[in-house]
């Protein structure tokens, strides 16, 4: 069994699946992906978000504001009371961007803050992404206190240091079809050394589509992809990739 830890299921263009979310959940189910967390970016679309995946057990959810999303500043009141809804199980995604929008620095930073106090107040853990802000991601994490409810350092691209210091702070490292990319050697050596206890796998869909489907459509069923890389790379069975990827998600979110 495989869990997609991170995709955006309300962003795919579903002309291709009959316009029906039906099938792409079918898709996933026929390549073992049992369970997946479909993750929020913007405060205003969550309730949209909620309503597309209603009727699918197996789809559990974050609420929050992308980094890229920030028009406007957090409403923390709104953020922590729709983070109170019973199938949200993260705060996020959350993080800093400073790779695509330097310009909008002191928002992000109010945001990631405001998220993190949020998911203390709610008990839940976050997810983090992170592009060209190392030194600041892990400055807040430790300044807010980010520790007493821990979360994901999501689709990672950065440096080894980065994630031990992000596991030291009890967030787990995931990796998405980036990892299976031509360029990504350098990402291939982070993801040899992150112990098996930390690990998770996810698609991002529907962006970054791993090898063989890249310039496709990403989509959950593709997580399988990912896994099979992880364990290439690290010498290890695509069946011990889903175990322990599976066994991280269901002890990082208290899941039986």
């Amino acid at each position: 069994m495989f869990i997609d830890s991170h995709c955006h299921l309300d962003r795919l263009d579903l002309t291709s699946f009959d316009n029906d979310l039906n099938n792409v959940i079918a898709a996933a189910k026929t390549a073992q992906v049992e369970q997946l967390l479909c993750v929020s970016v913007t405060l205003d679309d969550f309730p949209a978000m909620v309503e597309k995946t209603a009727t699918f057990d197996n789809v559990l959810l974050s609420c929050g504001t992308h980094p890229l999303n920030q028009e406007d500043e957090t409403d923390l009141n709104q953020l922590i009371e729709l983070s109170k809804h019973s199938r949200v199980i993260a705060v996020g995604e959350t993080g800093l961007d400073y790779f695509y929008a330097p310009e909008t620095k002191a928002l992000q930073l109010d945001s990631f803050k405001k998220h993190i106090k949020a998911a203390r107040q709610v008990n839940k853990p976050l997810i983090i992404h992170t592009r060209d802000a190392q030194e600041d991601t892990l400055a807040i994490l430790r300044e807010e206190n980010a520790s007493e409810v821990g979360g994901i350092l999501h689709c990672f691209t950065e440096s080894w240091e980065m994630a031990q210091q992000a596991i030291e702070l009890g967030f787990y490292i995931s990796f998405s079809g980036i990892v299976t990319f031509k360029n990504a050697s350098a990402l291939r050596e982070v993801a040899k050394q992150v112990p098996d206890d930390k690990i998770l796998i996810e698609t991002d869909a529907p962006y970054l589509a791993p090898v063989p489907h890249r310039g496709q459509q990403n989509q959950p069923a593709y997580v399988v992809e990912v896994a099979k890389h992880l364990a290439s790379i690290r010498g290890q069975s695509v069946e011990h990739i889903a175990k322990i990827s599976t066994e991280n998600f269901k002890r990082l979110f208290k899941l039986s």
